[in-house]
């Protein structure tokens, strides 16, 4: 293999091997502690522009297969690993990670000191880094590392949104997800707005029995209820939601529409932000399979999927008008909330995880519930 070079923006200095693309790459720097499911994160949208450093020591001896993905392609910026497999045991898999990484452009390095990254992380804070694997000096890294912007307060999501609307059309689905019905007419209508949108949130959403019309992010919300839907979704995306003002203000006008709303993530973020209230970034984000998060009305503790570095600050929030539903064991961080007086609901974490974990599969229920509440009124 080819020697790669990661670089920091603090000046530390990393050798490994190379694998995938050959390139140069800024980024910002993040942590995943997931044990599985590396397809999947890879091709989450909500990690524009950041690369992922994987906690799990072995990667890639699963392969890649045809049905994991969730969205059309990679969406990382790099794979960092400990160590890369060199070969791929699975009846399922089509391709090498490597060569699948190399056909999409993402470069990767194997052979760091994973821990100590990890724990760097989690005592200074998100970095960010410069990873060359066609021999770009050290120095010049640093320098391109440096006077990156980084993500705060850009735009992410109109890199990653759809270009027209669509409807979901039920696809082979994946092997966490019940059997998708089709829906006819009669099925409730779920506007869903893709901010970087999962496909397994999609699969959910259509084994609950709902038609899904996913729309791109700037679609106005007078536009979205043209379609006259039972209820709107609100996705998943990468960034900062404080670069996303224009969208905030047409979740504003989604919220006074008096359609049941549904935000998971960005989504969260953005109803967050909506409701007056601040957002502000973690020291080192939420990623990984195993992040414990208690519901408060009932005390329940469930174990989530997570994928953010920005959360909404709870003070931020009128408790006349709404009710936080979900807090983080971690760190105390805002998880979940409803609000007491309208159909509006959201979580930080994601209830669809793939591959897992699954303890959060039936918030999908309680928004199912909310629209047939909201229908027997009308």
């Amino acid at each position: 293999m080819e020697n790669a070079t990661l670089v920091l923006e603090d000046g530390s200095v990393l050798s490994g091997e190379a694998f995938g693309a050959r390139a140069d790459v800024v980024f910002e720097l993040v942590f995943n502690t997931s044990m599985s499911g590396y397809q999947e994160i890879i091709t989450d949208p909500s990690y524009r522009g950041q690369g992922v450093l994987f906690t799990l020591p072995h990667i890639g001896n699963v392969g890649i297969n045809l049905q994991d993905d969730e969205s059309a392609c990679p969406q990382v910026s790099a794979v960092l690993v400990r160590s890369l497999s060199p070969l791929v045991s699975n009846w399922r898999a089509a391709l090498p990670l490597p060569e699948w990484l190399a056909q999409h452009e993402v470069p990767g390095i194997s052979g760091l000191d994973t821990r100590w990254l990890t724990r760097k992380l989690r005592d200074g804070g998100t970095l960010k880094a410069a990873l060359s694997t066609r021999g770009t000096p050290p120095q010049q890294l640093l320098q391109m590392a440096r006077e990156w912007p980084g993500l705060d307060g850009r735009d992410m999501v109109a890199e990653v949104t759809c270009a027209h609307p669509y409807e979901w059309q039920a696809d082979a689905g994946s092997a966490w997800v019940a059997a998708q019905n089709p829906g006819n007419t009669d099925s409730p209508l779920v506007v869903a707005y893709d901010f970087g949108l999962k496909r397994n949130i999609l699969r959910h959403l259509a084994a609950g029995g709902a038609r899904v019309q996913v729309v791109p992010a700037n679609t106005s919300a007078a536009q979205a209820l043209a379609y006259h839907p039972q209820g709107i979704f609100l996705s998943n995306g990468p960034g900062d939601p404080a670069g996303l003002p224009m969208i905030v203000e047409t979740v504003k006008e989604l919220m006074n529409s008096g359609v049941p709303l549904f935000g998971i993530c960005l989504g969260h973020q953005l109803i967050g932000r909506a409701l007056g209230a601040d957002t502000y970034r973690l020291k080192f984000g939420h990623h990984g399979g195993n992040h414990p998060v208690q519901y408060l009305p009932s005390g329940r503790v469930l174990i989530t999927a997570q994928n953010h570095n920005y959360a909404v600050q709870a003070g931020g929030l009128d408790p006349a008008e709404v009710e936080v539903t979900y807090c983080s064991l971690n760190d105390g961080s805002l998880e979940g909330l409803r609000l007491k007086n309208r159909p509006v609901m959201s979580v930080q974490f994601h209830p669809e995880a793939a591959p897992g974990p699954h303890d959060a599969h039936d918030i999908f229920s309680t928004f199912f519930t909310l629209l047939e509440m909201e229908a027997s009124h009308a």
